[in-house]
């Protein structure tokens, strides 16, 4: 309930995602869709547009599946599919929520084998939306699609820091700027004081909102 309450309070209240087209149908990619929260935003903002949706946790993909059914959407896609640099099979550790997230190494249970998907193959025509939410994956896959970013008009990626990892924020606003955005990067979990206290989330010590758009 928490997570429903904290996203829907992200996504409808805040916006989070809204963005300017000119276009009645834009081309979505949605990468870690959840349960389909963002999925609705988009058809209310633009009810033509085209979306594609990806997300791996079979119990939270049911979930997603039934909502967009019983919405009677049109224009959606949707993949019960990690996105990864390849096509392969990795361990993904599902936490029940929106913190599930594919793992390298062995981590806490439960460990599960999802299919993978390579993102750069879905960014092959110009995208107008690219919503990248994906608890830790996003440098491997940004660094993946780095020389096929030009199709994309505005980006947003919540960039994750795990606190026993290094910090990989820099390469990944690089990779960015490289492929011609600009960026305004706000907290996704705001610290008030972190040089002196620090809190972890779900493994995690830093999350970011990195909003990524063509100078007009």
């Amino acid at each position: 309930t928490t997570s429903f309450l904290a996203m829907y309070d992200e996504i409808f209240s805040s916006h989070i995602y809204k963005f300017k087209s000119d276009k009645a149908n834009p081309v979505i990619l949605d990468v870690g869709a959840n349960i389909g929260l963002s999925i609705l935003y988009f058809k209310q903002l633009y009810p033509n547009c085209q979306i594609t949706a990806f997300e791996p946790d079979c119990t939270v993909f049911s979930v997603l599946k039934h909502n967009i059914e019983n919405s009677h959407l049109s224009g959606v896609t949707l993949i019960n599919k990690a996105v990864w640099s390849s096509e392969t099979v990795l361990q993904f550790m599902s936490e029940g929520a929106d913190g599930g997230r594919m793992v390298q190494v062995e981590q806490e249970a439960p460990l599960l084998n999802v299919e993978t998907v390579r993102l750069r193959d879905y960014i092959d025509r110009p995208i107008d939306f690219l919503k990248i939410d994906i608890e830790g994956a996003e440098t491997e896959v940004l660094q993946d699609c780095c020389d096929v970013l030009h199709h994309v008009k505005y980006l947003f990626v919540e960039y994750h820091s795990f606190s026993n990892e290094s910090q990989s924020l820099h390469q990944i606003t690089g990779i960015l700027q490289d492929a011609g955005f600009r960026l305004y990067i706000t907290p996704a979990i705001s610290l008030p004081q972190p040089l002196y206290q620090r809190k972890s989330n779900l493994g995690m010590d830093v999350q970011l909102n990195i909003f990524a758009f063509r100078a007009e």
